[in-house]
């Protein structure tokens, strides 16, 4: 009877149970932050941010060869749920203003431990279920 009640405290009915009180965030954001990932477009740009730091639009869509409004269009849902953030340079230099966009410790979050993780993991599922190693 205690196992029970241990379980149901560790898996409440309602998932949004398992936030804190105080949680700035709902369930509904952090599904919305996974839902944003889930494309592979934006998926790529989170990778591609988390691992090489800030980059300009430009520099993303050399490295991703996708046409500049298709690139802002996913770049905005990303700002919308939170998983990365916009920095302009405040000064002009030669080459005039920029655009940076970084990951947010929610997006790096949510890459590493979402389906980057699960992506680094397949070779554990693949020795697992490998029949040639037996």
């Amino acid at each position: 009877m205690g196992t029970k009640n241990t379980r149901i405290a560790d898996n409440p009915d309602d998932p949004a149970d398992l936030l804190p009180e105080e949680s700035v965030l709902s369930l509904d954001d952090y599904l919305e932050m996974q839902a944003a990932v889930g494309d592979r477009t934006r998926f790529e740009i989170v990778y591609r941010l988390t691992h090489s730091g800030d980059l300009t639009p430009t520099e993303l869509d050399d490295v991703m060869d996708i046409d500049d409004s298709t690139l802002h269009y996913h770049l905005n849902k990303l700002r919308d749920v939170g998983l990365i953030e916009k920095r302009v340079q405040t000064e002009r230099d030669s080459d005039g203003l920029y655009a940076y966009y970084r990951a947010t410790v929610l997006g790096e979050v949510i890459l590493e431990n979402g389906v980057e993780e699960l992506l680094r993991r397949e070779w554990d599922f693949s020795e697992a279920y490998d029949s040639t190693s037996n």
